[in-house]
């Protein structure tokens, strides 16, 4: 599967680094490819490093103003115009979606994909890696928004949750 990861390129703490690193080994020993925003800093090398050390591949989708860090041994590289070109082609490339922690670009990424799959634009799966309890309030948030009304869908018909990479992969039959 090309597994597409959302997450930080900002430099964390353990708690956050050592989930992804375990997250990506997984990922790259079972023969999954990682399809991510090509950056070569913080949590986004993270994953690309155990992605890339388990025998994974790197398919990196980067944009031109953060082109000077893409990684540059990844197996294919793709540098896009825009942020918004960046999303639709990280979510055309993928089989399935795993948001990491992350800032606003990443909660951005994440919300734009749930939003296309809540208007059946695709069909893939996302699960949200809620390490350390980082997405609790995101969960929450979710279960008042079809609690009260504003899901056309079943919120697990949109989105699930892991605690931990391997629960991840298997939320993802992957």
């Amino acid at each position: 599967m090309n597994i597409c990861v959302f997450c930080s390129a900002a430099e964390l703490d353990s708690v956050y680094t050592d989930a992804a690193r375990e997250f990506a080994g997984l990922l790259g020993k079972r023969g999954h490819s990682l399809v991510w925003g090509g950056s070569d800093s913080g949590l986004m090398k993270v994953v690309a490093d155990g992605v890339q050390e388990a025998g994974g591949r790197l398919i990196g989708i980067s944009v031109e103003f953060l082109r000077d860090v893409a990684r540059p041994d990844a197996d294919e590289m793709i540098v896009t115009a825009d942020l918004a070109e960046r999303k639709a082609l990280m979510l055309d490339r993928a089989d399935a979606v795993v948001v990491l922690v992350g800032g606003t670009g990443t909660l951005d990424e994440a919300t734009e994909i749930l939003e296309l799959r809540k208007h059946g634009m695709h069909a893939k799966p996302v699960v949200v890696l809620n390490t350390a309890g980082f997405y609790d309030g995101l969960r929450q948030q979710m279960a008042r928004m079809e609690a009260e009304g504003f899901l056309p869908i079943p919120l697990a018909d949109l989105v699930t949750f892991a605690d931990d990479g391997q629960q991840a992969l298997e939320l993802l039959g992957a």
